[in-house]
C-alpha cells in the first residue's frame, strides 16, 4: 500500500505504477461497459422495487444502520471483479468468501436483509432478479429512503460464479488510504475524482468503529501524535468513545455527527471544519494541492450538486463490468452458487 504519496519522490511513483499495473491484471482498469435497461424487468418482475422497498422498510424499523450498510455493499461488490453479487457468496467447496476479506470481515452487514429480499422476489418472479441486481436497487432505495436523490437503475445485471478474495484485499478502498491512493482505485474501475468525492459522500450516513480511527486520534503515520488534520473538539469527542487504552474497538461511531441517519451534503461541510471521521474522508479536503477540495466545496454549498453527481456517479460504478445476457447466472440463494 502506497504511503506519503504527496511527499514524492521516485519509489513512490514506482510504487504507484506497480499498484496501477495490479489492478489492470484484475480486470479493473480495462472494463468493458456493458449495456443494461432500467426497464429490464418491466415484463418479468414489475413489482421488484416495491418489493425491495417493502422488505428495506421492515429492516429499517430494527435496524436503524440498515441502508448505510447495503449501500455499502454495492460498493464493495463492484469494486471486486465488477457488480457481479461476488460479496454475498459465502464459503464452499469451489469459493474462498470476500466475506472475510480485511475490509469486509465483522464490517460488512446486511446480508440477512439481502436474503429476504431475494425470498420475497423468488416468491413474486421464481428465478428472475440477480442478485448483484439487488444489490443495486436496495443501495437506490436506501438513499432514497435516507432522504438522498431519486434516479433510475440500469438494470439486467447477472450474477458471478466464482469470488475474489485476493481482490477485495487489495482493490477496495481503504479509510487509511491517502488521497492518491484512493484516485488510483478509483480509476482503476473508471470513476474519476467527482465520482471518488460524490460516492465518498455516501459517509453521510451510517457507523464506523473505533480501529478505523484510532490512529488518528494518537498516532497518525506512526508519528505518536494526532492527525494534524482534525479539529481538536472534534478529537476530543472522538477519543472519548474511542480512548487509548482498555476501549472497544468495535465500538460505533457515527460517519456524519451533525446527520447520522440522513443522507445530505452535511458531510461535506464536516471535512470543510476538518470533522471527517476517517482519513480517506478528511483527505478529499485536507491533503496539500487536492483536486478534490473544490469539489468538496461545491457539494457542502450546493445539496442539488451533490445529489445529482451521486446519482451519476451511482449509475455509473453500478455498470463496472458487469455480466449480462449468457454470462454468469441468477442465483436462486445469493449466498451460493447453483448447483453447489
Amino acid at each position: 500500500m502506497v504511503c506519503g504519496a504527496y511527499h514524492g519522490g521516485a519509489r513512490v511513483v514506482l510504487l504507484a505504477v506497480a499498484f496501477v499495473l495490479l489492478l489492470g491484471v484484475h480486470g479493473g482498469a480495462a472494463q468493458q461497459q456493458q449495456q443494461l435497461s432500467e426497464g429490464f424487468y418491466a415484463g418479468s418482475c414489475p413489482e421488484v422495487h416495491r418489493v425491495v422497498r417493502r422488505v428495506l422498510k421492515t429492516a429499517h424499523r430494527a435496524d436503524a444502520r440498515i441502508y448505510a450498510s447495503l449501500t455499502r455493499l454495492h460498493f464493495h461488490d463492484c469494486f471486486v471483479q465488477g457488480c457481479d453479487g461476488s460479496i454475498l457468496l459465502d464459503n464452499s467447496s469451489s469459493v474462498v468468501s470476500e466475506k472475510y476479506a480485511r475490509p469486509n470481515n465483522n464490517s460488512a452487514r446486511g446480508f440477512e436483509v439481502v436474503d429476504d429480499v431475494k425470498a420475497a422476489l423468488e416468491k413474486a418472479c421464481p428465478g428472475v432478479v440477480s442478485c448483484a441486481d439487488i444489490l443495486a436497487i436496495a443501495a437506490k432505495v436506501s438513499v432514497e429512503l435516507s432522504g438522498g436523490p431519486r434516479w433510475r437503475v440500469p438494470l439486467g445485471r447477472r450474477d458471478g460464479t466464482t469470488a475474489n478474495i485476493t481482490g477485495a484485499n487489495s482493490l477496495l478502498p481503504s479509510p487509511r488510504n491517502n488521497l492518491t491512493m484512493l484516485q488510483l482505485k478509483f480509476a482503476a474501475v473508471g470513476l474519476d475524482d467527482t465520482d471518488l468525492v460524490a460516492l465518498s459522500g455516501a459517509h453521510t450516513f451510517g457507523r464506523a468503529q473505533c480501529q478505523f480511527v484510532t490512529d488518528r486520534l494518537y498516532n497518525f503515520s506512526k508519528t505518536g501524535k494526532p492527525d494534524p488534520t482534525l479539529d481538536g473538539g472534534y478529537r476530543a469527542l472522538l477519543a472519548a468513545s474511542c480512548p487509548r487504552r482498555g476501549g472497544n474497538k468495535t465500538a460505533l461511531n457515527d460517519l456524519d455527527p451533525a446527520t447520522p441517519d440522513a443522507f445530505d451534503k452535511s458531510y461535506f461541510a464536516n471535512l470543510e471544519a476538518n470533522r471527517g471521521f476517517l482519513r480517506s474522508d478528511q483527505e478529499l479536503f485536507s491533503a496539500p494541492g487536492a483536486p478534490t477540495a473544490a469539489i468538496v466545496d461545491r457539494f457542502a454549498s450546493s445539496e442539488k450538486a451533490f445529489f445529482r453527481s451521486f446519482a451519476a456517479s451511482m449509475i455509473k460504478m453500478g455498470n463496472v463490468k458487469v455480466l449480462t445476457g449468457g454470462q454468469g447466472e441468477v442465483r436462486k440463494n445469493c449466498r451460493k452458487v447453483n448447483g453447489s
